[in-house]
C-alpha cells in the first residue's frame, strides 16, 4: 500500500470499542475545550468577521450550527465559521504541528450534526484526525527544532497538514469507504493551503488570519471529502514521492514517513502531547505567565508598584518580531506580543475573554507596564531542551518595594509531563469553560453542555448537543 492507503485504512477502520479510555477521554476533553473557545468568540473581530463570511459562502438557513449565534448555515458555512471562532482568543488546545482543534473538528461537527451521529461515532472521527495531525506533525520540520544546541527554525512552517486529519474525520463520518478516503487524502494533498507560518513569525504587527487560517482549511478538507465521496481520483503517490510529491511543495526540511504508520492503530501517541492552554495568549509565555501571576498573588504586589519585569524564556521565540513587537493596534495584537501578555497578567485579569476586551488591552496602566518588560532568552534553555524535550524552562523577575522577586518553571500549566501539578484535570477544563462563557449563557445552561460533552459516548445524535450552543442574545459582546 502507499502511504496514503495506509492512512486511509486505519481512519476508516478504527472502532470505539477498540479505543484504549485514555483516548476516549482526550477526544472529549478537546471537544469541550475548543467549545468554550468558540462560545467566547463571538463579539470578537476576527470572529464576527468569520461569521459573516460564512454566511456568504453557506446561507443562513442551512442545517449546520454556527457556535454561539442561533444561526444555521451549509456544512461549508458552518465549519468555516466555527473554525475561526475555535481559533478567535488563541486559547485552543496545542498538538503537533502546533494547533490541530480549529482545523479538524469544524467539519466534523457540521457533519456529525447534519448527518445525525452518535457521540461514539464523534469520537472515533476526533480520534482518528488528532493522531493523524500528530504523527504529521513529528514527521515534519516543526517550530522548535534544534540543532548542535541551537534553535534551527526552518524556512517553512505551518500546520497545513492538519488538512489530513480534518478529511479524514469529516469523510469518516460520512461513512466513506476506504478507497473514497484514499482519494479524497490526494486530493486533500493536492488542494493543502500554503505553510506560511515561517512568514507570519518574522513579520510583525501580526496578520489577524494568524499562522493558518481555519476557515479556509476546513473548505479544503470538506472538498477533498466531497470529492473523494463523488468518484474524483487523487494522487496516491504523494506522501511516497519525497522529490516530487506532497513533502516537496509544503516545503518540509525534514521528512521522516517512518512516524506516520509505525504502530498505527495500535499506539496512540496524541493523548502524551495534547496541551490546553490556561490563557488566550501564546503557548510560548505560558510558563512565564504561571509564575508572574503566581508571584504577584503571593505577594500580594499591585502593577503601580512594579519598577520593572524580566522575563527569561525559549530561545528559538525571544528573537522573532511577531512576539517581540510591542506596537498593540488590534486587540489580536494581545495575543502574541509576549511583553503585553506579562502587563496585562500583573493586573489580575481573570484569562478568558476579558483578557481581548479594548478596555483592558489599551488600558493606560497596561501599556505603561508593557514599557517595563524585559525579555532575555533563557540562560540554560538549550541544555533543558536537550534533556526534556516537552519543557518551557522560564524564570521571571519582578522588581518592586525595593525587593527582586523570582520564580522559575520548567513546564506550563496544561502541559502532560514529568511534573504532574502541570497537567490540566478534567474538572480544570470544566472551570475554564465555566470562565470562559460567564455572562453568556446561563450557569445551568453551562453545566448541560459539560455534562453532554463529557459523557459524549451516551449521545445518540450529536445534533442535539450542537443545538445547545447558542449564547443569550442580550449578553453577546458588542
Amino acid at each position: 500500500m502507499t502511504l496514503i492507503e495506509h492512512l486511509a485504512e486505519f481512519a476508516t477502520h478504527t472502532r470505539y470499542a477498540e479505543l484504549p479510555p485514555r483516548v476516549v477521554e482526550e477526544c472529549k476533553r478537546d471537544i469541550l475545550d475548543s467549545i468554550g473557545c468558540a462560545l467566547a468568540a463571538p463579539g470578537q473581530p476576527k470572529a464576527d468577521m468569520g461569521i459573516e463570511c460564512a454566511i456568504r459562502i453557506g446561507g443562513n438557513d442551512g442545517p449546520a450550527t454556527i457556535i454561539g449565534t442561533g444561526q444555521r448555515s451549509s456544512i461549508f458555512g458552518a465549519a468555516f465559521a466555527n473554525g475561526e471562532l475555535i481559533s478567535t482568543l488563541d486559547a485552543d488546545s496545542v498538538l503537533l504541528p502546533g494547533h490541530v482543534s480549529p482545523y479538524v473538528l469544524p467539519g466534523a461537527f457540521a457533519v456529525a450534526e447534519v448527518a445525525r451521529r452518535s457521540g461514539k461515532e464523534l469520537i472515533e472521527a476526533v480520534a482518528v484526525s488528532h493522531e493523524m495531525s500528530y504523527r504529521f506533525g513529528a514527521a515534519m520540520s516543526q517550530n522548535r527544532d534544534y540543532k548542535d544546541g541551537k534553535a534551527a527554525t526552518a524556512p517553512v512552517l505551518g500546520y497545513s497538514s492538519t488538512v489530513f486529519g480534518a478529511t479524514a474525520s469529516a469523510a469518516r463520518l460520512k461513512r466513506l469507504t476506504a478507497d473514497q478516503v484514499a482519494n479524497a487524502f490526494g486530493i486533500a494533498a493536492a488542494i493543502t493551503p500554503v505553510n506560511a507560518h515561517r512568514a507570519s513569525l518574522n513579520h510583525a504587527p501580526p496578520a489577524t488570519i494568524k499562522y493558518l487560517m481555519a476557515g479556509a482549511l476546513t473548505q479544503s478538507a470538506l472538498t477533498a471529502a466531497e470529492m473523494g465521496e463523488l468518484g474524483h481520483r487523487g494522487d496516491l503517490q504523494m506522501l511516497d514521492d519525497a522529490e516530487f510529491g506532497y513533502p516537496r511543495f509544503i516545503g518540509t526540511v525534514r521528512w521522516e514517513p517512518k512516524a506516520l504508520t509505525e504502530g498505527l492503530g495500535v499506539e496512540w501517541r496524541f493523548p502524551d502531547f495534547q496541551m490546553y492552554k490556561p490563557y488566550p495568549h501564546c503557548r510560548v509565555m505560558h510558563a512565564p505567565l504561571d509564575i508572574l501571576i503566581g508571584l504577584v498573588h503571593e505577594h500580594d504586589l499591585r502593577p503601580d508598584e512594579i519598577e520593572g519585569i524580566t522575563a527569561y524564556g525559549e530561545g528559538w521565540a525571544y528573537v522573532l518580531p511577531s512576539f517581540m513587537f510591542r506596537e498593540i493596534r488590534h486587540v489580536q495584537d494581545a495575543q502574541f506580543c509576549f511583553a503585553h501578555g506579562l502587563a496585562l497578567a500583573a493586573h489580575r485579569i481573570v484569562p478568558g475573554p476579558k483578557w481581548q476586551d479594548p478596555k483592558n488591552v489599551f488600558d493606560p496602566s497596561v501599556m505603561k507596564l508593557m514599557d517595563k518588560v524585559k525579555l532575555e532568552i533563557h540562560p540554560t534553555y538549550f541544555d533543558e531542551i536537550a534533556k526534556h524535550p516537552s519543557s518551557r524552562p522560564s524564570r521571571v523577575e519582578i522588581r518592586a518595594r525595593g525587593q527582586t522577586f523570582r520564580g522559575e518553571r520548567l513546564f506550563p500549566k496544561g502541559t502532560p509531563s514529568s511534573d504532574p501539578e502541570s497537567f490540566l484535570t478534567t474538572e480544570a477544563l470544566a472551570h475554564k469553560f465555566r470562565t470562559f462563557v460567564d455572562g453568556l449563557m446561563p450557569a445551568a445552561a453551562a453545566e448541560e453542555v459539560i455534562d453532554a460533552v463529557l459523557h459524549l459516548e451516551q449521545v445518540d445524535d450529536f445534533s442535539t448537543l450542537m443545538r445547545k450552543l447558542v449564547n443569550q442574545p442580550k449578553k453577546r459582546r458588542s
